[in-house]
């Protein structure tokens, strides 16, 4: 064990070394200058175990201090023992940080942590890979300088990092990253860019296989239906078997038009704002449809500004507006009420559809736009829906700059509803004329 220093025994040290100094000072009669000498010699002492430390610490490669005497001897043990907790403090900050290198070695995404100004503070080897960042040659430099993208370079320094971008490697222009940058820490940021090169191009095959089967079903089906609409006039057929065919092949033949219809929008980029949809022409059309479709089951009410029209694609926005319309008129029961608004709200334009049809349940909500997602399939087959409207509608509402809002409640009914930012909004027919 060392001995802790002690002031205590310090001071009573210091106390016997100037007690037998004064003593020697009386006997002989020469207090101040034996006094003197004892100060002397105790001030030489301390230089000399001074000088040993300073020597110790800066010149000394042992770890082991020099042995010390007196109130010297803690003080030596002191400094070694901070110097052994310091050691372990090193070593385990070493361990630390090998295993979050190791840690970020083993990430599937490239990574680069990134200073106040964008500098490159470490990156992992996929970064070198795919960023096409030389480590650690690289420490230091601004990472815009390297990735020199007008698309890469907004987003850095936009500070607003809620969506990733998708941009090409620096290192082959056949590679697609998805980057996303993630502040933290004192304005420090955390790069991660993944690969979805692969990705991308399997989502691509899949547009492109539903697309050329869609494409490839319909001249079957039409053969299908022409032939079953010659059988349904023969006298000799029975006429239920074939209006049951025929209404499969309808069925078939909505769908493959719903996914179509999928494909086109799903391909399609932003709309042009300047293409003018008019909105109240179009409702008009779709006013008729719905009326065709409810047969006077349902009470069906329109609210239409007649002067609100938007710029977009019309065809997606038709689609759009039908599927979410067709949708409360399958799901709401016979002698229900149905109301399409279309109004200004604030800054946007605001389209709803409420129905007082059975509701749904809040667990199936955030599923409802994926492909082919129903909540009852019994009763889908039964009204003949396909799970595709809801799909069509949120990629139809993401080139419009919008997404789709879905309130319910179990037995009070829902409605379904989209806001057209004000950039879309066109301008009056009055302002026009």
């Amino acid at each position: 064990m060392f001995e802790e220093y002690s002031g205590y025994r310090q001071a009573v040290r210091l106390s016997l070394w100037f007690a037998v100094w004064l003593s020697l000072g009386l006997l002989f009669q020469q207090v101040l200058l034996l006094l003197l000498i004892g100060a002397l010699i105790l001030l030489g002492y301390h230089y000399r175990h001074l000088s040993r430390l300073a020597h110790w610490l800066w010149k000394d490669r042992r770890l082991t201090p020099p042995h010390g005497s007196g109130s010297w001897e803690p003080i030596f043990n002191g400094i070694y023992r901070l110097q052994g907790k310091n050691r372990r403090r090193r070593s385990q900050l070493a361990r630390l940080l090998s295993r979050f290198r190791e840690g970020a070695e083993a990430l599937p995404d490239a990574a680069v942590v990134l200073g106040p100004e964008g500098e490159i503070a470490w990156c992992n080897k996929l970064a070198e890979l795919h960023l096409g960042i030389h480590w650690p040659k690289d420490s230091g430099q601004r990472i815009d300088n390297l990735i020199r993208l007008p698309k890469f370079s907004k987003y850095l320094h936009s500070k607003c990092y809620d969506d990733p971008i998708e941009i090409t490697s620096s290192a082959s222009s056949s590679w697609l990253l998805e980057v996303r940058i993630m502040a933290y820490g004192d304005n420090q940021k955390l790069l991660l860019a993944r690969d979805v090169t692969r990705l991308r191009q399997l989502e691509q095959m899949r547009r492109d296989f539903v697309a050329n089967v869609s494409h490839e079903l319909k001249t079957p089906l039409t053969v299908l239906q022409g032939y079953l609409e010659m059988m349904a006039m023969m006298p000799n057929i029975d006429g239920k078997q074939v209006q049951a065919m025929s209404d499969q092949t309808e069925r078939m033949k909505s769908l493959v038009e719903q996914l179509l219809t999928l494909s086109k929008i799903e391909v399609g980029t932003q709309v042009d704002p300047s293409m003018r949809v008019g909105m109240s022409g179009l409702l008009l059309q779709l006013k008729e449809e719905a009326s065709a479709l409810s047969d006077g089951r349902h009470n069906i009410t329109f609210e239409v500004d007649e002067e609100l029209d938007i710029g977009g694609d019309e065809l997606q926005i038709r689609s759009a507006c039908a599927n979410l319309i067709q949708n409360a008129i399958h799901y709401s029961p016979q002698g229900s009420s149905i109301r399409v608004r279309w109004f200004k709200y604030g800054d946007v334009a605001r389209f709803e559809v409420d129905d007082s049809g059975d509701g749904i349940a809040l667990e199936h909500i955030p599923r409802l736009t994926e492909r082919f997602y129903r909540v009852d399939r019994a009763r889908s087959r039964q009204t003949g829906g396909s799970g595709l409207g809801l799909a069509i509608v949120k990629h139809a509402l993401s080139h419009h700059n919008s997404e789709l809002e879905i309130h319910s409640k179990l037995g009070e009914g829902s409605t379904f509803g989209f806001s057209i930012p004000a950039n879309l909004i066109a301008s009056s027919k009055r302002e026009r004329a």
